[in-house]
């Protein structure tokens, strides 16, 4: 009887892990937007991992870990992309990742809010990002955005030329 309810309970507790499906990321972009000089420079950062256990009918079992090469930005000018990834900005040599974690996911009428614990250059802030998720059934593509203060991240200094405010659009399209 005991060796029944061992069983029992090892498999609930497989299919409860089992519960949330793994995806892997094909192709991915992480584009950002930032006022220089009353002007919107827009750049990009390359090299997307992620590891991604996602259920839009099971939530609280699912995660998503993301990540991007700080080395890889890219607004189109290099001189500038340079300048960012000097200390004063990205130091990309002591923090060479610039990472998300979620923490919590809720659906809402457009899709979902995902709460991220967003790190960049070692300082880490509770971040909400609302997102879409197109599921296919092998295959998928999450698209979302969020606000940020580079402030929080010590990513260069309080100025009149450079905005405080990042807007930052992601897209990942994944398969299982």
């Amino acid at each position: 009887m005991k060796k029944i309810n061992f069983i029992i309970a090892f498999s609930f507790v497989a299919l409860i892990a089992l519960a949330a499906t793994s995806w892997t990321p094909t192709t991915g972009s992480v584009i950002f937007h930032i006022k220089n000089a009353g002007i919107t420079v827009d750049g990009k950062f390359s090299g997307i991992a992620a590891a991604i256990k996602f259920d839009e009918n099971d939530l609280e079992n699912s995660s998503i870990y993301a990540s991007v090469k700080a080395t890889t930005v890219n607004t189109g000018i290099g001189k500038r992309d340079e300048h960012l990834r000097k200390e004063e900005y990205f130091h990309v040599d002591k923090y060479p990742k610039i990472e998300m974690r979620s923490t919590s996911f809720t659906k809402t009428a457009k899709g979902f809010n995902g709460q991220f614990d967003v790190t960049i250059k070692g300082k880490t802030k509770n971040i909400s990002v609302p997102f879409t998720f197109d599921n296919q059934g092998s295959t998928g593509k999450f698209k979302g955005n969020l606000k940020l203060d580079r402030l929080d991240f010590e990513v260069g200094e309080s100025g009149f030329v450079l905005g405080d405010d990042v807007k930052i659009d992601i897209s990942l399209s994944v398969k299982k």
